[in-house]
């Protein structure tokens, strides 16, 4: 196996330098509810953490001392998904990630049509707001055959300016490519749906059986969650693997800049409307209509990208109103305090 030193973990000088003196650096591989497993002094093990410190999650490193966590190390990537219901808090799916794979299968067994274009926009802006580098793998591709090709155009269309490439776990076909991205020290969290293969491939990656894999449910497609926590691996390649389990639903974190680099062609294209404001609807001589009316852009694109910057916008506004709540009860709790003091004065 390889050698668990603290540059094979990952390890460099920019957490050299976040880290208290006389704490000992480790890197959380998994979160329980009673503390996490963290690979430390060459070996796993399992530690406590405060309630009154952020809650680590896995590919962290946290700074130890006798045997409970005593902080957790400012994150240099962070793969963030947002919560589902109004009142629902954002969620770290992964930290200090280098590369993210975005993985998407060519077909899911039971289901008819190609790759969620959709889904793979989606989790490519999480994936850039993160600051880790996206990939795209499309999986199974011994399904579709000859079509390869044609779905792979269709996401690379979905994808501009992201690596995509075509996986088959099963024949090793594109593991090798796959493994190109990582190499000592390098980490990648694969996320995608239930099904997708991604610990199949965890697995063509580690050279053996280190993730359980079941098959999707021919009646529906879906997978069933074989992996059901998120978990941290060495391969003994070179590098690192965080396996997660599928995600049916994900929400966008931010109002940020991902949507921009997940629609640079549309963003190209509104810098020739008429209107800088244009909002691509019913607006004259814009640029974007003309090009869905002349075939140029799909239409299915726009319509993407109108769904996910109505989401931004939503977002942004509730932070924005999250802020004041908090300015507001800060300002309150001052004030409360002044109060106090006067009243108190001889």
């Amino acid at each position: 196996m390889t050698s668990l030193d603290l540059e094979t973990l990952g390890w460099d000088d920019h957490f050299a330098a976040e880290l208290p003196t006389g704490l000992t650096p480790g890197r959380v591989t998994r979160v329980h509810s009673s503390g996490v497993e963290v690979l430390v002094d060459e070996h796993e093990e399992h530690v406590e953490y405060s309630s009154r410190i952020e809650l680590p999650c896995v590919g962290d490193w946290v700074a130890l001392r006798d045997g409970e966590v005593v902080t957790v190390l400012p994150r240099r990537t962070a793969l963030v998904r947002g919560g589902v219901a109004e009142d629902s808090l954002s969620q770290t799916l992964a930290s200090n990630v280098d590369v993210i794979f975005v993985v998407e299968p060519a077909l899911l067994e039971g289901r008819r049509g190609g790759p969620n274009l959709g889904r793979i926009e989606r989790l490519l802006a999480l994936a850039w707001e993160s600051g880790a580098t996206p990939v795209v793998l499309v999986t199974k591709s011994d399904l579709v055959g000859d079509q390869v090709t044609e779905v792979l155009g269709n996401v690379m269309a979905a994808a501009p300016g992201v690596d995509v490439h075509a996986v088959c776990s099963v024949t090793g076909d594109g593991v090798d490519i796959v493994a190109g991205y990582l190499g000592v020290g390098r980490t990648a969290v694969l996320v995608g749906p239930s099904g997708a293969g991604k610990s199949t491939l965890t697995n063509a990656l580690a050279g053996g059986q280190v993730m359980e894999t079941q098959q999707v449910r021919a009646s529906d497609g879906r997978g069933r969650h074989t992996t059901v926590h998120r978990e941290l691996l060495v391969l003994p390649r070179g590098g690192l693997i965080i396996d997660t389990p599928g995600l049916r639903r994900v929400s966008l974190a931010t109002g940020g800049d991902g949507l921009e680099s997940v629609f640079t062609d549309i963003e190209e294209l509104a810098e020739h409307c008429r209107f800088d404001d244009c909002a691509h609807g019913d607006e004259p001589h814009c640029a974007v209509i003309a090009a869905v009316e002349s075939g140029e852009l799909p239409q299915r694109r726009l319509d993407s990208w109108n769904k996910l910057r109505r989401e931004a916008v939503w977002i942004a506004s509730r932070t924005d109103a999250r802020l004041r709540q908090e300015r507001t009860r800060q300002w309150k709790s001052i004030t409360k305090e002044m109060r106090r003091n006067h009243r108190n004065r001889p």
